[in-house]
């Protein structure tokens, strides 16, 4: 099981932004009403548009037993995440949670 199913700080910590292309009426897998516009060329993903940030897409408990409800049609900036990079570990150590690599933010 990967540490993601039992994590999903990266979805309660960051600000995730795509084009617009990404988008299902656009073409694209985003479900449109998962997306809130911010310039006419690029959308984010609702609930990463405001504090606290939390994905609408995340269902369950961060830190416990969490699953994304578009992950076959997610953004790519989810795509490209990497379990276990900086970026992971700065969201984890920013819930509470161990870092995956041993290091302390």
């Amino acid at each position: 099981m990967s540490a993601c199913t039992s994590c999903g700080a990266c979805c309660a910590s960051f600000r995730v932004d795509f084009a617009i292309y990404e988008l299902q009426s656009m073409g694209g897998t985003v479900p449109d009403g998962l997306a809130v516009d911010v310039n006419g060329s690029t959308c984010r993903m609702r609930g990463t548009d405001h504090v606290p940030i939390r994905c609408a897409a995340l269902t369950g408990t961060v830190g416990q037993q969490v699953a994304c409800g578009i992950y076959e049609w997610r953004s790519s900036p989810c795509r490209e995440f990497q379990e276990g990079d900086y970026a992971c570990n700065k969201a984890r150590a920013r819930h509470g949670l161990p870092t995956l690599d041993g290091s302390v933010f």
